[in-house]
This record gives C-alpha cells, structure tokens and sequence, in this order.
C-alpha cells in the first residue's frame, strides 16, 4: 500500500496565487457545478469583451451541440497583450522560450511581443489575409511560430499548425483539407 504525501506550497507562493487554498477551490467547485452561468459569467469578467455575451452557455449532450458565450466579441491576441501593455505591464516576462539545447532560451515582455505581433499582422494583411481566411503555420516550437498565431488571431484568421515534425504526406494532406490561404514557414 503506498503512502500518501501532502506537500503545501511556500506561503509566499500562495498569498500570490489566484486560488489560495483548497477550500476555495472547493467553493469555487461546488458554485461551477450549483449556478453554472452565474459562475462562468463572473470568470469571463477576468477578459476583454467588444461586445458581451448574450448567453453563457448553450448546450444539448446528447447532439454534441455545445456554445459558449453566443453573440459576444473578444480578440485572443488583444486578451494575452495589449490588455497587459494597457494594465501598466508592458515591461514584465511575456513568454518565455527554450530551445532543444538546454543553453537556448529567449524571453520577451509584452511590449516585446505586442510590437512583433503587430508588425506580423501587417505583414499578413499586406499579403490580402483578412478574418476568415485560412493561414497555415509550418513551423517548429519556435518563439515565431507565437508571434504567427497571435497575428492570425490578431486579424481574425484561422491558424492551422503544422508542426515540422509531422511526416510529408500527413502535412500536404492537412494543409489541401484546411484550404489555407497562405503558408507560413521559416
């Protein structure tokens, strides 16, 4: 029979997280599970809205058939960046990146970032990308490959990866099915 091992996290750790205990954890449960739309429409607070939700959540099971707050208007790539310029913290770590060799990595703050994701948005549209277009990304786990996906969704473009790594025939056979517009590649 093995043991069980409980091990709490450093109290700085905790006064700093967004849950800071499991009883919260547990409240938050229980409200998730008791008054759904409640629960989730306060957690969509937490994000830029263009235009609110008419309703939270729209769902049938037994179809599949699942929606999530129908008729409202965000932009991922405004939510992860410009919100956090905005919020006074454009000089704080945004991403960080590791290379295969321990010794590569690279960090950028959002203000960092935010530029890079502009000018490649710009650099897209030059190209006649615009919302609804599909893009498809054929890169590595490189830091360009965050910077291409934030510009789609800067714009409104769908982003299909295709990671290098993925064999030939498996890569051209998403790329036709996604009927992609542009190819990204390094």
């Amino acid at each position: 029979m093995s043991e069980v091992k409980k091990f709490n996290p450093a109290a700085e750790f905790t006064a700093n997280a967004h849950i800071k205990s499991m009883e919260q954890y547990q409240e938050m449960y229980d409200r998730s599970v008791n008054d759904e739309d409640g629960f989730w429409a306060e957690q969509a607070e937490r994000l830029t809205w263009f235009k609110k939700w008419d309703t939270v959540a729209n769902y049938d099971l037994a179809t599949a058939d699942i929606k999530w707050y129908e008729g409202g208007k965000l932009n991922v790539s405004y939510n992860c960046l410009d919100r956090h310029v905005e919020d006074g913290y454009g000089d704080r770590t945004a991403m960080i990146w590791e290379g295969n060799n321990p010794t590569e990595d690279k960090t950028f703050t959002y203000n960092e970032l935010l530029s890079d994701v502009q000018k490649f948005s710009n650099v897209l549209k030059s190209h006649g990308v615009v919302k609804g277009d599909r893009v498809c990304i054929y890169m590595q786990m490189i830091p360009e490959l965050s910077v291409a996906m934030l510009a789609c969704s800067r714009i409104g473009a769908i982003h299909v990866i295709v990671l290098t790594i993925q064999n030939v025939k498996s890569s051209s056979l998403r790329i036709r099915v996604c009927g992609v517009k542009s190819l990204i590649f390094p």
